[in-house]
């Protein structure tokens, strides 16, 4: 070894001549790599080891090195002394084996009986090259041992700062061959020569006492096809050392210990089977393998590969770390939106403080984006010591994704980035300038093949005898005739919780009671013919009687819903403003009510001095009026029909006496209403269609109603089914809200219940009602994304990014509609979205008051197409739908043509140029994770807003974050901007069961909601 430059005088003679004796054996090739182990030397001390390492354009396995160790010293002291390399030839090799080779160092320590591997510290090392030289330290810890292999962790650090800057810790194997049990783990520090190995960046040199190892690099997905040298890819061993299968996994084992690389052709190269070794590396100067991650911590991102080691490094390079734990942080990937998204949970120290945890957080986003070119979708910080951790101690990242992905991780700071890192998002669409005239749009739908979207209900004229509907032109006229044909005949029943029978009202008995009122009304109001008078009744008899009672005085009445009492601050004003709004000159109410007008309580939030004259109907003295008012024409009001939109909007719509009469026919030959029929009503008796089966339609066809109040079933959710099957109803009236309070936790009866009942829908005032004799209401399935471009396309059931909508109902005799577009006003076909227009004999005559955006709501009830039928006028219901023609016949043969309400137009979102469905984002949000209990979407400064109320535990809060943002990706192709986690209840809800969406949005942005915790989406 001498003519090759190394000083071996300082071992003793007896290890200088079995070192010769070896090294010309090896030479002559009278001596294997696996007879190397010499027991003279040991029991001096030292310890001979191979390192093999696989050369670039050939398999065979070359030592490299021949490493001796020693002397240490044997005692309780620190071990010091000369360490030696001696490099060896091989005679497959020759004297190329130790060119450019890096030599490393360890140390052994040893006792009489076994030798331990160990780690000390060296003063000195030889090398046999040294280039540019750079001392670096290397700090080796034990981590495990599994088989015949002994894993290390290596970091590097730099000791000249003249000469690398950029150098981090990095963590990788290392690996080789005991000889005996270990029982202890020390430490040790090793200088590392060759600098041109490591210029400006951290690489892992594998260390392998393998006997005969083989080693190459493929790549990490796909077929095992061999890499160039200049690629990273998987590298495979091929060792007898090593394990040889999984038991029991015979698939496993396959695509794990017999791996056959093939060539860029994909012919297998030789015959030798490889076992993955999970760590990616390239092949480096000297044709040696150097590590630079592990497979499972390989992130592809939008077609380029991160190592999540890297992505740490950096974390942890953002100074001052006083937030995170060293060695306690995550790093993984989530599939949203057809690409990954990198997800970094890290444990937070118990002594940082929020605004640090966010400083941070935000320093790491720009840092990795600005290192790595890759944006971050989430970075969650847990408390201290509670992260999956694996059974030797450090993280389980597929048990934190899985947390993560269930919402079962409780973070204590959370900061989602969608806006930055998600990119393939679609283009928003541009919305082009309307410039294609009517006949060209005509023209179009007819070479399409499309039809218009209309559709009719039968004719009045060919159903119902004329001096029959002359009889029952007014509805005063139709409960005196009553009265005085079938006077005990039970008009209404009404019922209270326990489905006890409260009240119970005769043809005879109503026109009496409102006989009464009108007397009063006449005496004490001061009221004149035309008048308003306001109802303010709780849900039963007494508002039917008012209302007939302002009819016979010649009055309008205003039916409004009576202030709550433990609420009075907030239902109180809408109260006084409908009353101011409808210029009410008398007000029509109870005992009890009256009270609460004029309590103290009342004084606080209204000025109870200037309430107009309250008369209470409860005690009235037995009078009759002077007369009866019958109105000159058919065309004066009746009532007036006030209202708040689900924006907020307060309008007053007035309904003629011509209006009242068409729509109680229709509604009676729809429904096959006659006097011995028996129907139950749940619905809100004070607007809509609620206020018409309450009061109207009963007097009118002569059936019975069984009344039911809604706030009933707060007490008795079973009151309703209850009732159905007590008096053996087939025909119930009542709204969606209604019928899934009622269903909570009926489990099994909701599906009777569903064939039991028929299924009504009231999407506006008066258009559609489902009859007991007409066919079937039909579902079909509509794709959400052509929905959001204004076009109707039907998909198979279950397809993706279908919706089920569910047909309104049969459309009233009388009653026509048409689709059209709301900006052109003209008609569209059948394939086509766009707002509901009705022509009927029961449109309302027009608005009494607007008290809100008047300018745009002037043309509602007498508007024109702007082409197709230019004479027809037309009301506009606010609502968008379409019409499709179904294989079922109507009454006539033809085939039916039903109509499918999607939702108010004033409630969508226009986003990116498309528009979406609050209705549709909620329930989306709603199925993201068991703790939603309600949720409401809308829009601030283009950004989409959602909030959801948190039925579980606070410590769930922050989990809804990424679950709500990645749903509304996923199925939307939205961006949630802010999402508000708030108590349950916070949500307005109207008595008809709709959210109001306008007042929680005022109430956001006034900053009084009081959530639980607000992230906003950088």
């Amino acid at each position: 070894m001498a003519d090759r430059g190394v000083d071996l005088s300082a071992l003793p003679k007896e290890v200088r001549d079995q070192l010769a004796e070896l090294d010309l054996e090896l030479s002559e090739g009278r001596r294997t790599a696996s007879s190397m182990h010499q027991p003279e030397l040991l029991r001096a001390g030292y310890l001979l080891a191979p390192l093999f390492l696989c050369r670039v354009g050939g398999f065979r396995p070359g030592v490299l090195a021949l490493l001796a160790m020693g002397p240490l010293c044997w005692g309780p002291g620190p071990n010091v002394g000369p360490l030696i390399i001696c490099p060896l030839r091989h005679p497959w090799w020759g004297n190329q084996a130790l060119s450019n080779g890096v030599p490393w160092v360890l140390g052994s320590r040893s006792d009489k009986q076994t030798i331990q591997m160990c780690f000390s510290k060296f003063r000195m090392a030889y090398c046999l090259r040294p280039h540019r030289d750079l001392c670096l330290e290397l700090r080796l810890q034990f981590t495990y041992i599994r088989e015949d292999k002994m894993y290390c962790h290596v970091f590097f650090s730099q000791k000249d700062d003249t000469i690398c800057k950029t150098l981090h810790p990095l963590k990788y194997f290392s690996s080789f061959n005991r000889t005996s049990a270990l029982q202890s783990q020390p430490e040790t520090n090793v200088c590392l020569l060759q600098s041109h190995l490591l210029e400006y960046t951290s690489v892992n040199v594998v260390i392998a006492f393998l006997s005969l190892a083989l080693m190459c690099i493929v790549r990490p997905d796909g077929p095992p096809q061999l890499c160039k040298t200049d690629q990273i890819g998987e590298i495979i061993i091929n060792s007898r050392a090593g394990g040889t299968m999984y038991y029991g996994l015979p698939g496993l084992t396959k695509n794990t210990f017999e791996v056959i690389p093939v060539n860029a052709n994909g012919v297998p190269i030789g015959e030798i089977p490889f076992v993955r070794s999970g760590l990616l590396g390239f092949v480096g100067p000297g044709s040696l393998i150097f590590v630079v991650g592990k497979i499972e911590g390989l992130l592809m991102v939008s077609g380029r590969r991160h190592n999540a080691d890297d992505l740490v490094a950096t974390a942890l390079a953002v100074e001052p770390v006083k937030t995170v734990y060293r060695g306690r942080i995550a790093v993984f990937s989530v599939t949203v939106f057809y690409d990954e998204r990198v997800v970094i949970v890290a444990e937070q120290r118990p002594d940082a403080s929020e605004e640090d945890s966010f400083q941070w957080m935000s320093r790491v986003l720009q840092a990795i984006e600005s290192i790595h070119q890759v944006g971050l979708y989430c970075l969650a910080l847990v408390p201290a010591n509670t992260l999956p951790k694996t059974p030797l101690g450090g993280i389980h990242i597929s048990d934190t994704k899985q947390f993560f992905l269930e919402g079962s991780l409780h973070p204590c700071n959370i900061l989602m980035c969608p806006h930055t890192c998600v990119t393939n998002l679609p283009k928003p669409r541009q919305k082009q300038p309307v410039g294609v005239g009517p006949a060209s749009v005509m023209v179009g739908n007819l070479v399409a093949g499309k039809r218009i979207a209309q559709a009719a209900g039968r004719d009045l004229g060919l159903i119902e005898d004329q001096d029959l509907v002359r009889k029952h032109q007014y509805l005063t006229e139709a409960l005196q005739w009553r009265a005085q044909t079938d006077p005990d005949h039970v008009l209404y029943v009404l019922l209270n919780a326990k489905g006890v029978t409260v009240g119970t009202a005769t043809c005879v008995q109503l026109y009496k009671r409102a006989e009464k009122i009108a007397a009063a009304l006449t005496e004490k109001g001061s009221i004149n013919t035309g008048d308003n008078v306001v109802l303010l009744y709780p849900p039963g008899i007494d508002l039917i009687a008012a209302f007939y009672g302002c009819l016979y005085a010649g009055c309008v009445p205003v039916n409004v819903r009576p202030p709550h009492p433990q609420n009075l601050a907030a239902t109180l004003p809408t109260v006084r403003m409908i009353i101011d709004v409808s210029k009410a000159g008398c007000i029509l109410t109870t005992q009890s009510l009256m009270r609460i007008l004029r309590s103290k309580e009342a004084a606080v939030s209204v000025n109870i001095k200037t309430w107009p004259t309250i008369i209470d109907t409860d005690d009235l003295p037995r009078r009759r009026p002077p007369q009866i008012y019958k109105p000159p024409t058919a065309e004066m009001i009746a009532y007036l029909d006030f209202s708040v939109s689900t924006t907020g909007m307060l309008t007053g719509v007035k309904i003629s006496h011509a209006a009242v009469s068409a729509l109680c026919r229709s509604i009676k030959l729809q429904c096959e209403l006659y006097s011995s029929r028996q129907i139950a009503i749940c619905l809100d008796p004070y607007c809509g269609l609620g206020f018409v089966l309450w009061c109207l339609a009963s007097v009118y066809s002569g059936h019975q109603s069984i009344l039911i109040p809604p706030f009933e079933l707060e007490s008795c959710l079973s009151l309703w089914l209850s009732t159905l099957s007590q008096y053996r109803i087939r025909d119930t009236f009542c709204s969606y809200s209604v019928m899934e309070l009622c269903t909570k936790g009926l489990g099994t009866q909701t599906e009777l219940l569903k064939r039991s009942a028929p299924q009504k829908s009231c999407a506006n005032l008066f258009w559609v009602l489902q009859g007991t004799t007409g066919p079937d209401p039909c579902t079909v399935y509509v794709d959400m994304k052509s929905l959001r471009h204004d076009r109707v396309r039907l998909v198979e059931r279950g397809a993706p990014q279908s919706l089920p909508l569910m047909e309104s109902g049969k459309i009233l005799p009388g009653v026509r509609v048409i689709i059209v577009n709301p900006e052109t006003k003209g008609p569209l076909g059948d394939s086509h979205l766009g707002e509901i227009w009705v022509n009927s004999p029961h449109n309302a005559s027009g608005y009494y008051t607007i008290y809100g955006e008047e300018g745009l709501q002037a043309d509602h009830f007498n508007t024109k197409l702007s082409f197709g039928d230019p004479h027809t006028l037309w009301a506009r219901t606010g609502y968008l739908g379409f019409v499709k023609r179904t294989e079922l016949l109507d009454a006539s043969g033809d085939r039916h043509d039903a109509l499918f309400v999607v939702g108010s137009l004033d409630e969508t979102l226009e986003l990116r140029g498309l528009r979406y469905h609050p209705t549709d984002i909620e329930t989306s949000v709603s199925r993201a994770h068991r703790s939603i209990a309600e949720s409401a979407v809308f829009t601030w400064t283009n950004l989409l807003v959602v909030v959801s109320e948190l039925c579980g535990s606070e410590q769930d809060a922050l989990d809804l974050v990424p679950l709500i943002t990645n749903v509304v990706l996923e199925e939307h192709h939205l961006i949630v901007g802010v999402v508000v986690i708030v108590d349950p209840g916070v949500i307005p809800i109207n008595s008809r069961g709709e959210k109001q969406r306008m007042h929680l949005r005022d109430s956001f942005l006034a900053d009084q909601l009081d959530p639980i915790y607000v992230a906003y989406n950088m």
